[in-house]
Order: structure tokens, then C-alpha cells, then sequence
């Protein structure tokens, strides 16, 4: 007689984990592939002075963290959270591949990244909510899992930071300057396609995760609404991109409004979700500080290496390699592969242990870390020859430190949201982390700006004190922020106990 056994079992954790951290690579294959080049390609390509270029990206940036609020809301309630993150990375394919069109135009470009900016909306929030379901009940292995999958972002964005820049050289080199940018834009898009195809195999271990609308037959008009409530949002995204200060009141309005549906769900929240609301609060408002310091590498730190960085590595007076300047953003997730493991298996065995470190206290050695690093990149100045280059040494060991307080700060930042907040919020909160990245991801291109250079000024000797400046009072201002993060430890640590007391209730 046959038995029940013919019933699917569900896939395991590590399985349906695998399958999202696939995913989740390859998409920052392309969008990191993407940042390493576009501000040079503004510059460089567009003849965009430094403060448009800044503000350009740091204004699509913030569109592109800024939409994941809207986009977490349809994956809960309207398409389900499986089916708009796979939405979501199909649109990011088809905006790559417009940044790959052989056109030099502006809005182009604006069209291009208005289209990322809708993809990434869908595909994010969504994204990082399912690797919350799959280990949900669990906070010191949700640490653990979101510190592992933070490493896919880097695992990706490594591979393409060093591989867009050599393609755009070799393809400029032998096919003219016409065509380089563009072939390393569309390798970007490639790596959406792969990443699209590894989920189509392994697709049946995700198959028991995902919200409620992932249960029903697919809404064919909704999903038709979603394409064209889109299709509305990449047009406005274009012009807000075009003009400077529309940018400045769409990313200050989308503030406001962050503040207001947090205190609107903390007041009108249960009494046992309110400690958890409250505390996802102030860590989010922290991670605002961040991403302030995080939002350099796109901009001043990049054009620093540009301008003012040997592209030669030396060792003991031996020269192992050349660099394209683009290619010092690896820096930043090559540490983060390297230091990501250890954390997680610190993270995983204090845990067992009972003696994890909350959230908050790493928070604050976060913080520390970033200061560590930008005082490193002010160090510059006393490591520069009489050609205002100086050693790469300063680039990798100030990465090394950004990396670490990056890890601690923006690595548990997912984290923090599932811990803190109810499931039946979890993708909307997951999209509200983001519209805080890219509100302070704007920021970050204005705080960028005190560094910006003339077109007029190219003697390296009068440009290297421009920057090293902003890194100095960057790393002043880590510092405030590690103190600040101090200070609210106590109340952070009543947060928590109020939380962890409800939840165990």
C-alpha cells in the first residue's frame, strides 16, 4: 500500500538560502559593475563637471535605495514576494542593457538608470525578505544568514569591479572610445541573465517561502498595473534626475515621510510591537549616518584614486600589478569576502554561548571602524611623492577598516529589521530601510561636493589637499557618530529586553 510519502518535502535552509544568495550575486554583479564606471563616465565620457557628477549619481542612488519602500509593499500584498523579486531582476537586465546602447546622450542615460531605479524597487526589499522567512524565529542565525549574504553582494560586486574597467580599456584600446563604455555596461546585464537562469534550476527549494499572493494563481492584471505604475515611475525618476533641485525635494520629502510612517506605526502598533518599532528607529536613523560615509567610494574616494592615487602596487620595492583606477572600489567587497565569514561564525557561536553582541554595540564599533578608515585616507598627504601620487597601501588598508565598520553597520542593517519588526510588516519595513539608504546616499553626494575639483585644476600637488581635508573631518565625524552610537546603548539595550520579552510572550 503506498504512503504518504510521495508529499514534497520542504527544501532545507542552506538550500532555499543558496538559492537567494545566488540571486542576490549575480543582481550586484551588475549593479556594482555599474557604479565602478558611472560617475568616471560622467566625467570623463559625458564632460560632466565633478559637483553634477556627484550629485547625478547620489540623486539616482537615492531613487534606486528609495523605491524598495513601494516595492516591498507589492511583493507583500499584491504579486507576492518570489514572484516581484524575479519581476525585479528581469527589469534590472533590461536597464543594463539600455546603459549598454552605443549613445552618448543624457537622458539616455537618465532613462537607463530610471529603469534600474524600478527593478532594483521590486527586486530588493523582496529579495532580503525571503532570506528573513527562511530563518525567521531565529535572531542569532538571522545575524549570522544576512552577514553570510551580505558576502553575496561582495562576492559579486568584486568580480565585476575588476572586470567593467578592464573591459572598457581593452574595448576602447582596440575598438575605439565609443564602444568601451558601453561593452562594459552590457556585461552587467549579462550577469542579471545568469543570475535569472541559476534560479530557474534551483527554483523548486524556494518553492514553500514567500508571502500569500505566491500561493494564488499569478494576477495577470496586476501584474500589468505593477508594469505600468513602472513604466510612470522610471518617466518621473528621468526628470527628477534632470533637474537638481526637483532631486533635492523628492530625497528631503522622502525624509519626511520615512519619519512619519514610523511614527504612525509606532503609535497605532500594539503595545508588544512598539519597543521593536522603536528601536528599529534609531538603528535605521544611525544607518542614515552611514551610508553618508558609504556613498563616498562611488564619489570623492573614486576620483581621489583617479587623480591622486599610484595605480602601481609595490611590494618591498617589487611591482606585482597595475590597476585601473575604477578597480580600487574592489577593494571594499574583496575585505568584506575576506572578513565575513569570521564574523558570522563569531556572531553564530556567541550566540550558543548566550553572549552575542547586541545590534547596537556593533553598531558602535561600526562606527569606530569608519573612522579608522577615513583618517587612514587623510593620512594620504604624508605617503604622496613629489608627483601628489600616493602609496595604494593607503587605498587597501583604509578599504580594509571601511570594510570592517561597513560590515558591523550596513551588514546587520536587514538583520535589524527582522529582528525588530512584526513579520506581517517585514517587506514594507525592508523597503522603508532602503528609502533611508538612499535619502542618506544623497547626502552623502552633497557632503562629496566639498571635494569636488574644477575642471581647471589638474596638478595633482593642488588637488591631493582637497581631499585629504574631506577625509580628515569625515573621520572627526565617524567618531562623533561612534559616540552618539555610545550614548543610546542603554536605551537601545531596554529596547531590546521590552522586545525580546513581548515576543517570548
Amino acid at each position: 500500500m503506498a504512503t504518504p510519502a510521495a508529499v514534497a518535502q520542504p527544501a532545507s535552509q542552506t538550500r532555499s538560502f543558496t538559492t537567494i544568495f545566488l540571486i542576490e550575486m549575480w543582481e550586484r554583479f551588475g549593479f556594482y559593475g555599474m557604479q565602478a564606471l558611472i560617475v568616471y563616465y560622467m566625467v570623463q565620457r559625458l564632460g560632466f563637471t565633478d559637483d553634477r557628477a556627484n550629485l547625478v549619481w547620489s540623486a539616482a542612488t537615492a531613487l534606486i535605495y528609495v523605491a524598495p519602500a513601494i516595492g516591498g509593499w507589492v511583493g507583500d500584498k499584491i504579486l507576492g514576494t518570489r514572484r516581484t523579486m524575479l519581476v525585479g531582476a528581469v527589469i534590472l537586465g533590461l536597464g543594463y542593457a539600455m546603459m549598454g546602447l552605443p549613445t552618448d546622450n543624457t537622458w539616455a542615460l537618465f532613462g537607463a538608470l530610471s529603469v534600474i531605479t524600478v527593478g532594483n524597487g521590486l527586486f530588493k526589499p523582496n529579495s532580503g525578505n525571503l532570506v528573513r522567512k527562511i530563518y525567521e524565529g531565529d535572531d542569532s542565525k538571522i545575524d549570522s544568514a544576512f552577514t553570510i549574504y551580505y558576502m553575496a553582494v561582495n562576492i559579486g560586486s568584486t568580480f565585476s569591479m575588476l572586470l567593467t574597467p578592464w573591459i572598457k580599456d581593452y574595448v576602447n584600446r582596440h575598438y575605439g572610445h565609443q564602444f568601451g563604455w558601453h561593452a562594459a555596461f552590457l556585461v552587467c546585464a549579462l550577469g542579471l541573465a545568469v543570475g535569472l537562469a541559476n534560479y530557474g534550476i534551483m527554483r523548486q527549494a524556494m518553492s514553500h517561502i514567500g508571502s500569500a499572493p505566491d500561493e494564488e494563481p499569478l494576477p495577470v492584471g496586476r501584474l500589468l498595473l505593477v508594469l505600468l505604475a513602472g513604466a510612470a515611475l522610471a518617466t518621473g525618476s528621468a526628470i527628477v534626475l534632470n533637474y537638481e533641485w526637483l532631486a533635492e525635494v523628492f530625497v528631503y520629502g522622502a525624509g519626511l515621510v520615512l519619519l512619519g510612517i514610523f511614527a504612525y506605526l509606532i503609535v497605532a502598533s500594539d503595545h508588544s510591537e512598539r519597543s521593536g518599532l522603536i528601536a528599529a528607529l534609531v538603528l535605521v536613523v544611525q544607518t542614515i549616518f552611514f551610508f553618508i560615509f558609504y556613498q563616498q567610494m562611488s564619489t570623492s574616494l573614486a576620483l581621489f584614486a583617479l587623480r591622486n592615487v599610484d595605480w602601481n602596487q609595490y611590494l618591498f620595492g617589487y611591482h606585482l600589478f597595475t590597476w585601473n583606477p575604477a578597480q580600487y572600489q574592489a577593494l571594499n567587497p574583496l575585505w568584506i569576502f575576506v572578513l565575513s565569514p569570521p564574523l558570522a561564525w563569531i556572531y553564530t557561536s556567541a550566540g550558543k554561548r548566550g553572549k552575542d553582541m547586541s545590534i547596537a554595540g556593533k553598531f558602535v564599533l561600526g562606527f569606530l571602524m569608519v573612522a579608522v578608515g577615513f583618517f587612514l585616507f587623510g593620512a594620504a598627504g604624508h605617503y604622496a611623492g613629489t608627483d601628489g601620487k600616493t602609496s595604494s597601501w593607503v587605498m587597501i588598508w583604509g578599504y580594509g577598516f571601511y570594510s570592517l565598520g561597513e560590515l558591523l553597520v550596513s551588514g546587520l542593517g536587514l538583520a535589524m529589521i527582522a529582528r525588530y519588526v512584526p513579520a506581517r510588516m517585514g517587506g514594507f519595513m525592508m523597503g522603508a530601510y532602503f528609502v533611508a539608504v538612499g535619502i542618506s546616499s544623497y547626502a552623502g553626494g552633497v557632503v562629496a561636493n566639498f571635494a569636488s575639483v574644477p575642471k581647471s585644476l589638474v596638478d595633482p600637488l593642488k588637488t591631493l589637499p582637497v581631499y585629504t581635508a574631506l577625509f580628515n573631518k569625515l573621520g572627526w565625524a565617524a567618531l562623533v557618530c561612534t559616540l552618539i552610537a555610545l550614548i543610546v546603548l542603554p536605551l537601545m539595550r531596554r529596547l531590546s529586553s521590552a522586545h525580546s520579552s513581548h515576543s517570548a510572550a
